[in-house]
């Protein structure tokens, strides 16, 4: 499988500096392939285009985070807990990684519909989990019955994406560390949790 290939790897990792630098537009497949250490043509016996390897960099990157959650997540004794760790997974995966973060918050959405179509699945992986979350507070009674499942879901998710993009935005001149205890406040409290 390609997924397991350390050159499969190597573009994509490669992929992310020059997509993040370049903009996916001007980020020539030879400038991957120089990045990457490989001759461009080896490129092709990874990735059918440019897109493909976007497509595969975000089903692979957003895949492992989502799969990162689900595991710390399981061991959580309750939702907001859970909640807490999302959030704070997902704004850490973004620091640690500030290409990856220009390439999802910036380019991806430069990208055209049929691209952004193909990733939607990934994402409906993440806001299935967001929901799975939601519905077990409300059911345990840590948020409040009442909660409208799709808005909370929408605020949370909207939240982290704009703190994300604004983040960006700002060349990543502060440490979005140092914000990730009120943001997750701000979110809990939102929802109706008990902190």
């Amino acid at each position: 499988m390609r997924k397991e290939n350390p050159k499969y790897n190597q573009i994509l990792d490669a992929a992310v500096i020059v997509i993040a630098e370049n903009g996916y537009h001007h980020a020539q497949v030879s400038k991957i392939a120089k990045q990457a250490g490989v001759a461009d043509g080896t490129i092709y016996l990874y990735f059918k285009s440019k897109e493909d390897i976007l497509i595969s960099l975000f089903e692979e990157r957003v895949g492992q985070l989502i799969e990162k959650i689900e595991e710390v997540i399981a061991g959580k004794s309750n939702s907001e807990e859970k909640l807490l760790a999302l959030v704070e997974m997902h704004l850490c995966q973004f620091v640690d990684d500030p290409h990856l973060a220009v390439v999802t918050q910036i380019e991806l959405r430069q990208s055209n519909k049929d691209l952004r179509k193909q990733i939607s699945f990934v994402l409906k992986k993440y806001i299935k989990i967001i929901d799975q979350v939601l519905y077990e507070g409300i059911e345990d009674g840590v948020f409040n019955k009442d909660l409208d499942v799709r808005i909370a879901r929408q605020m949370v998710f909207g939240t982290l994406d704009e703190v994300v993009t604004s983040w960006v935005m700002n060349e990543q001149k502060y440490d979005l560390r140092q914000s990730i205890h009120s943001i997750q406040h701000l979110i809990i409290n939102g929802i109706g949790g008990k902190s």
